[in-house]
């Protein structure tokens, strides 16, 4: 029996664990689409309304939670902040963390099996574990209450965009690269114009996951950005949250804003998301 035939045959025959399995997402997944028009529903009820008909359909419908929001708050301000800070950081993530990983799966040199290995223990610990010896740095740096300290932490922990970057690289066929070295083109071009043009699907994967990490970070922002001129959404949205019983109803609002970017990016991407987690997993 070929080995195709027999991964054909374990991939058809279904275990009792797989049958569990397939009913905790099934159950997650409809949790998830009732909670989500849900949380759309309320944020466009009254607050008397939410009161007495939480989970019931809308009753009075209204724009003034919106309008608080938008024109009366500081909330399109934490936006923006959210906005900047997350475009600029995913920018700066990606550049870095592909060319680092197309070094490390491209060239042999001394020290690669060691930066694998640093890379790969950077994905056992997340980054909150250090947030002293951070804190300290970016003091004296003097970079609190500054998206550039903020920038530079986001783009340090990259661990996991390095990891599957480096899958992908490591199994392009080398004649790309020779191909292109004896046409005359340097190290850099041979990235920039072939490399990371045949990488788009993993530049979508790496970016759709770390863009929700960012945009929905919580605690980096809490730390760094006291100021409340760079506060980012999540700290808006806690601000609400810091007297909910009379502001619930701009939480539901603000909370549905949020998710609005989320959303466009998952189902904008989602396509590229199993070819980039995949790619380089299996070899001919």
């Amino acid at each position: 029996m070929s080995s195709r035939s027999h991964f054909e045959k374990l991939r058809g025959a279904k275990s009792p664990a797989a049958g569990i399995v397939s009913v905790v997402f099934f159950l997650y997944c409809a949790i998830a689409l009732y909670l989500i028009p849900m949380l759309a529903m309320n944020s466009f009820k009254t607050k008397s309304d939410l009161i007495n008909n939480t989970l019931g359909i809308i009753k009075t419908f209204t724009l003034d939670n919106y309008k608080t929001l938008l024109f009366e708050d500081h909330f399109m301000r934490y936006f923006f902040n959210s906005v900047v800070l997350t475009t600029a950081s995913l920018a700066s993530l990606l550049f870095i963390s592909s060319l680092c990983a197309y070094g490390l799966s491209r060239y042999h040199f001394k020290g690669r099996k060691f930066l694998r290995i640093y890379f790969l223990l950077g994905m056992m610990f997340p980054i909150q574990l250090g947030i002293l010896p951070i804190f300290i740095i970016i003091r004296n740096l003097h970079l609190t209450n500054n998206f550039l300290g903020m920038i530079l932490i986001y783009t340090a922990n990259m661990s996991l965009a390095v990891f599957i970057f480096s899958n992908f690289f490591r199994a392009l066929p080398t004649a790309l690269y020779e191909s292109a070295v004896l046409e005359g083109a340097g190290e850099f071009t041979i990235f920039v114009r072939i490399m990371v043009p045949i990488s788009k699907p993993v530049f979508a994967t790496v970016g759709i996951l770390n863009f929700v990490t960012i945009w929905n970070d919580f605690y980096m922002p809490l730390v760094f950005l006291t100021k409340k001129e760079v506060r980012t959404l999540t700290l808006g949205i806690y601000s609400y949250m810091n007297n909910f019983l009379a502001n619930w109803h701009l939480v539901f609002a603000a909370v549905t804003l949020a998710l609005i970017p989320v959303l466009i990016m998952f189902f904008a991407f989602s396509k590229f998301m199993i070819t980039g987690l995949t790619a380089g997993a299996l070899k001919e």
